[in-house]
């Protein structure tokens, strides 16, 4: 890489970046489950979502009962608790990287931080706008595909499993659902590049250059109905409502730490947690690579890889 590629960026990982192994061939199975563990035997936003998953269910869930008929009451909690995770999440991160800028700009990906007076953004500010777009959009439309579905399991009308029925299946499919989930993501990413979509839809989310940790799910209303249809997998496929909550974190959550901006979080000079992600980091940049998710190597099928170097 020559040095003046080099100098575009504040900091980058060593390079260049590795897509998931799980589709090379031949097979390397040691190298898939040396990524599998990667993800499932550290501390990391997935393993964060799978617990909150658990706690909510048992502890702030409405009961099956209530939720066999649609009302205010129950409706309005999912959307305040989404809110509200929404919030501990993606706020905590801003607050640290840039509010406090806690570790200043170390393993910061862009040279600058998150715009404030800009006219293209709602408001004129890129924080506010990012915060207004994914409360009142994402976190509304993210409730109504959640309330349906748990209306719809309420009244026996989509197959649900339990972990006794196969508990091997029922831990496979954690580890699933992302894979499944980054399918998608770059098939209706691919969708939203095109230029009537794009410029009507997906700027909106791309005024965000440098993106921060609010600019995860900040989306135009078409978009949001199109990222979150991943989840309408499980009306079709037997899922648990632990399956189904950690889907919804997935996709509500997770982006908070993609679009951080910054690669970990440091405390006292050591890499406590994985924050940001350099690969979807250079789709903010480039606009025209790195459509999917490092969990499945779409990007590199269909030639659209970006790997940071550069070639």
């Amino acid at each position: 890489m020559s040095l003046k590629n080099r100098h575009e960026w504040n900091w980058q990982p060593t390079l260049p970046i590795k897509l998931s192994p799980i589709l090379d061939w031949p097979p390397n199975f040691l190298l898939f489950f040396k990524w599998l563990a990667s993800y499932w035997l550290h501390i990391s936003s997935i393993i964060i979502e799978v617990l909150l998953a658990i706690f909510i269910f048992y502890l702030f869930h409405p009961s099956a009962e209530e939720m066999k008929n649609f009302s205010f009451s129950w409706i309005a909690q999912l959307w305040i608790r989404n809110c509200i995770l929404i919030t501990l999440v993606a706020g905590s991160l801003h607050f640290w990287f840039y509010y406090l800028k806690g570790q200043s700009k170390k393993l910061k990906f862009e040279k600058k931080f998150i715009d404030e007076k800009v006219k293209k953004f709602t408001f004129n500010n890129q924080l506010f706008d990012n915060i207004f777009w994914t409360i009142i959009s994402g976190v509304t439309i993210w409730t109504i595909f959640e309330s349906f579905y748990f209306w719809a399991a309420s009244n026996d009308i989509v197959p649900i499993m339990f972990w006794y029925d196969n508990p091997f299946w029922y831990g496979i499919f954690f580890i699933l659902i992302p894979i499944w989930s980054s399918a998608h993501f770059y098939i209706i990413h691919r969708l939203l590049h095109f230029t009537f979509l794009y410029k009507t839809v997906h700027n909106l989310h791309h005024r965000n250059i440098s993106p921060g940790p609010w600019s995860g799910i900040s989306m135009h209303p078409i978009e949001h109905i199109l990222y979150f249809s991943t989840v309408v997998i499980h009306f079709v496929i037997p899922s648990s409502p632990i399956h189904v909550l950690f889907h919804f974190y997935q996709q509500g959550l997770n982006p908070a730490f993609s679009h951080s901006g910054f690669d970990s979080i440091v405390i006292k000079d050591k890499k406590r947690l994985k924050a940001g992600d350099f690969f979807h980091q250079l789709h903010h940049r480039y606009f025209n690579c790195n459509y999917g998710t490092i969990e499945m190597p779409w990007d590199r099928f269909f030639g659209t890889f970006n790997d940071g170097t550069k070639k």
